[in-house]
């Protein structure tokens, strides 16, 4: 249950308190009617202008309690997340889900003393639709800087990022597109480095790369 159903809730049962009243059970009166108690909603038409108000803004809260629950209920729902169908090998892996179907192979991130390099890899795009690659992120907050192939279509740098053509394999080399790392952080002692790659339907993605001098 989320923040915003359990505050709305507090606040309409603190709304149906009876102020001054005698508490549930106590005999009513001649009429068999509870003395000072609620009236039930169907006999709504003999209550005073005040007690009418009141029941109609009970009932409006409960309408709304329910479009809170519901609304909870839909946020929490989230879209299948993309899985890894290949192993721990670095250098590689291998995506699919709904519209999805990545191959990665081949990944290595070309390094000097300093961090700064590029990254080779080759991506296949195995479905009907046009992929991007808008992002590829290293440890510490470091970006790596996507230019476009130069020439054709496929590999070229669109405004939303390095395009994957559909059934197509695009090796991020030069002539190809490329990626520049600067002052990179975090590669590890097996001489790897993580990865995260933004696609625009695949989102985010997960690789390590080998790591090699200059």
């Amino acid at each position: 249950m989320c923040s915003r159903y359990r505050r709305a809730t507090a606040t309409a049962r603190a709304r149906r308190e009876p102020r001054g009243r005698p508490p549930a059970g106590r005999a009513g009166g001649a009429d068999g009617r509870p003395r000072g108690g609620w009236h039930d909603a169907t006999v709504i038409a003999h209550a005073s202008p005040r007690r009418t108000t009141r029941l109609v803004r009970t009932a409006g809260t409960a309408v709304a309690l329910t479009a809170l629950a519901t609304a909870c209920t839909h946020s929490a729902e989230k879209a299948p997340a993309p899985q890894d169908t290949g192993t721990a090998t670095p250098g590689q892996v291998h995506v699919v889900a709904p519209d999805v179907d990545l191959t990665i192979t081949h990944a290595v991130a070309h390094l000097d003393a300093s961090g700064s390099g590029t990254v080779t890899m080759t991506v296949r795009n195995g479905t009907g639709l046009p992929e991007h690659l808008d992002m590829v992120a290293t440890p510490d907050g470091g970006r790596g800087r996507l230019t476009g192939a130069a020439t054709g279509d496929n590999g070229s740098m669109t405004s939303a990022g390095i395009l994957l053509q559909p059934g197509s394999t695009v090796t991020f080399a030069a002539p190809g597109p490329t990626i520049r790392l600067t002052a990179t952080h975090g590669v590890t002692a097996a001489h790897t480095l993580p990865l995260m790659l933004q696609f625009g339907i695949a989102r985010l993605v997960r690789l390590t790369a080998v790591v090699t001098g200059g």
